[in-house]
C-alpha cells in the first residue's frame, strides 16, 4: 500500500497526540517529584521554580519505605518464580501429551481470565480464614496467603501462553535428544527450555508486574509487618496533610525496578508475546 503525504501527518499528528497523553502524567510526576512542599501546595506549575532532591531522601524517613520494598520483593520474586515454575511444567504436559480432560483444563485456565479480580477477593478471604483455623497456617497476614493470591491470577496466564509456545516447538528436537540417551526431563532442560526462552522470559515479566503493582488484595491480606510498597504508598498522606513531592518521588522509586527490568528483557519480551500469540 502506498502511503499519501496526508495519511503521513495524520498518522504523525496521532502518534504526537498519544505520546504527549502517555508521557505528560509521567513529566507531572517527575516534575512534582523535585518541588519544595511549599510549591506542592500551591498553584501547579509546569516548571518547578526550585529544583530539589530533599524529597528522595525524605521518603525514607517519613514511612518506613525500605522494609515496604523488602516485602514487594519477597512476595513477588516468591510468586513470580513458583509461576513460572509451575507454569512450564503444566504447559509442557499440555502442549506433548494427550490425556483425559485435557481440552477441559484448558478452557477452565483459558476462563479464569474473564472474571474481575475483585471477584475473588471475599472468596479467598474466607477460604484462608477458614484454613488458618483449621490448619494453624497463618494465610492472612502474612507472606504466604499473598504468594498464593498472586499466583491465583498470573499462573493461568502463564500456562495458556506457555502451552502455546512449547506447541510451536517441533517435537523431532526432544526425540532426538532422547534417542541419544537424554532422558524427557533433560529434553525439557536442555532442549525445550533455551529454545523457550523468549516466552518464559515473557511470562515472567507479566508475573512480576502483576505481582509487583497489585493493590486490592494487598489492602486486605497484609498487616503492619508484611504490607507491600503499594499500599506503602498510601503512608504519605495522613488526615492533616499530603506530602505530595515526596509521593511523587517515591513513585518515581517504585517504578524504577519495574523499568530497567523491561528495558533489558524488551527484545526478549516482545518476541515471546508475539510467539504465543501466534500459537
Amino acid at each position: 500500500m502506498i502511503e499519501t503525504r496526508g495519511f503521513r501527518i495524520l498518522r504523525a499528528m496521532g502518534l504526537t497526540f498519544l505520546s504527549l497523553l502517555v508521557l505528560l502524567p509521567v513529566y507531572v510526576v517527575v516534575a512534582t517529584s523535585i518541588k519544595p512542599l511549599g510549591d506542592v501546595r500551591g498553584v501547579f506549575t509546569w516548571i518547578p521554580s526550585r529544583i530539589t532532591l530533599e524529597p528522595y531522601f525524605q521518603i525514607w524517613q517519613t514511612v518506613p519505605l525500605g522494609r515496604y520494598f523488602v516485602n514487594s520483593l519477597i512476595v513477588t520474586v516468591a510468586a513470580t518464580a513458583c509461576s513460572v515454575i509451575l507454569a512450564v511444567m503444566a504447559a509442557y504436559a499440555m502442549s506433548r501429551f494427550a490425556f483425559r480432560g485435557s481440552r477441559a483444563f484448558s478452557l477452565v485456565v483459558l476462563s479464569t481470565q474473564m472474571f474481575p479480580g475483585i471477584l475473588f477477593l471475599l472468596p479467598l478471604f474466607l477460604i484462608f480464614s477458614q484454613l488458618q483455623r483449621i490448619v494453624g497456617v497463618q494465610l492472612t497476614g502474612s507472606y504466604l496467603g499473598l504468594i498464593l493470591t498472586y499466583m491465583t491470577f498470573s499462573l493461568p496466564f502463564a500456562i495458556w501462553m506457555l502451552s502455546g509456545f512449547f506447541a510451536s516447538i517441533p517435537k523431532e528436537l526432544e526425540e532426538a535428544a532422547m534417542i541419544d540417551g537424554t532422558g524427557r526431563i533433560g529434553a525439557l532442560i536442555r532442549i525445550v527450555l533455551p529454545v523457550a526462552r523468549p516466552g518464559i522470559i515473557a511470562v515472567t515479566v507479566y508475573c512480576f508486574i502483576t505481582a509487583w503493582s497489585e493493590v486490592l488484595f494487598a489492602s486486605v491480606l497484609t498487616n503492619n509487618a508484611t504490607r507491600t510498597l503499594a499500599i506503602g504508598l498510601r503512608a504519605y498522606s495522613s488526615q492533616t496533610d499530603v506530602y505530595w513531592n515526596q509521593l511523587m518521588a517515591a513513585s518515581v522509586v517504585v517504578s524504577l525496578p519495574v523499568i530497567i527490568g523491561f528495558m533489558l528483557v524488551q527484545r526478549h519480551l516482545i518476541a515471546g508475546l508475539s510467539s504465543g500469540a501466534v500459537k
